[in-house]
């Protein structure tokens, strides 16, 4: 049996520059961070002949089919066609979360399924290639409308810097601040889950069609990555980095409709009203989870005002996906 453990990541600005449809045109940047929740998949040679059928999936529901072509979820079926299996598979998935909450969850669970796949195979895969293999997958054979964020951060983990080039390159750097202006971060950050979840599809296929006419906001929300790393790496007071969450996502808001929604902005009145600085709604928008920068001595106010939602205390700077079990 083969296990792997991948993480979903947080990301604080830059947002929606990392669609190539942007990127390749202007360049583009983006400041997050890898977080200790998860994604498990685990990988077995399934005993068809002791069975009626041969191929056994278990997510949300269990699928028990005779050949891979018959499996329902569509990620599953066209990554196991595109490593050659047809039989005599079985795979369980676990998550710390759900999907479809603005985590990365469905770039986790391509790279987590890669890289385990992989290794069922007996090969090794670096980072960048499959980084490169997961948004190939997503981009080309599931023809999902997605940036490239998600799958860096799955593959390589930690608190980064990524900037895509007009090239197509990406390039992955670790942010350098000390483990004190790291912890200061992590204290300051609050997750809370807004109760709805939604795909991504719609809000992002919106911003790639109306592309030309949000350009100048993206632009605005790149020149927002440069000042964030400049208040990490700086000495001035990490409060700032809360106000500049508040403007990217009022930026953020502005590109489609249906980034937010009532349920979303009173959400976040409140927990400004309570203390937040600022913050922002995590993934393409309509629901999922929302980020607060809070100032320690402020975080059980936040927390009273919010406490019809949902808190999910987490930490950062995770690693990558990785096999636990072989």
């Amino acid at each position: 049996m083969i296990i792997s453990k991948t993480p979903l990541r947080v990301s604080f600005f830059g947002g929606g520059t990392d669609l190539p449809e942007f990127f390749l045109k202007h360049g583009g940047a983006v400041i997050g961070t890898a977080i200790d929740k998860f994604i498990y998949h685990s990988v077995s040679t399934f005993p068809s002949k002791l069975f009626e059928y041969s191929v056994r999936i278990s997510y949300s529901k269990v699928e028990c089919v005779k050949s891979t072509a018959e499996i329902q979820h569509m990620p599953f079926r066209e990554i196991l066609r595109e490593f050659g299996f047809e039989r005599d598979i079985e795979i369980h998935i676990a998550a710390d979360l759900p999907s479809f909450s603005g985590l990365g969850t469905s770039s986790a669970f391509t790279v987590g399924l890669i890289r385990a796949l992989h290794a069922f195979q007996g090969r090794h895969i670096s980072r960048e290639h499959l980084t490169r293999e997961a948004i190939r997958m997503e981009r080309e054979v599931l023809k999902e409308v997605v940036g490239f964020q998600d799958q860096v951060f799955a593959a390589h983990g930690g608190l980064n810097i990524i900037n895509f080039s007009r090239s197509g390159m990406i390039h992955v750097e670790r942010l350098a601040i000390s483990k004190a202006r790291r912890d200061e971060l992590s204290e300051s950050l609050m997750l809370f889950f807004t109760g709805i979840t939604r795909r991504a599809q719609c809000v992002e296929s919106n911003k790639v069609h109306n592309m030309e006419h949000i350009e100048a906001k993206l632009l605005r929300m790149l020149r927002h990555v440069d000042e964030a790393v400049d208040i990490l790496a700086g000495n001035n007071a990490l409060s700032q980095f809360g106000s500049l969450l508040d403007a990217t996502w009022r930026e953020k808001r502005e590109l489609d409709p249906g980034v937010s929604n009532e349920t979303i902005n009173s959400m976040y009145t409140k927990a400004t009203a309570a203390g937040a600085l600022g913050g922002k709604l995590l993934g393409a928008g309509g629901g999922g989870f929302m980020l607060f920068f809070v100032p320690p001595e402020r975080r059980q106010r936040v927390r009273e005002t919010l406490k019809g939602y949902h808190e999910i205390p987490f930490g950062i700077d995770a690693p990558g996906s990785a096999i636990i079990h072989n």
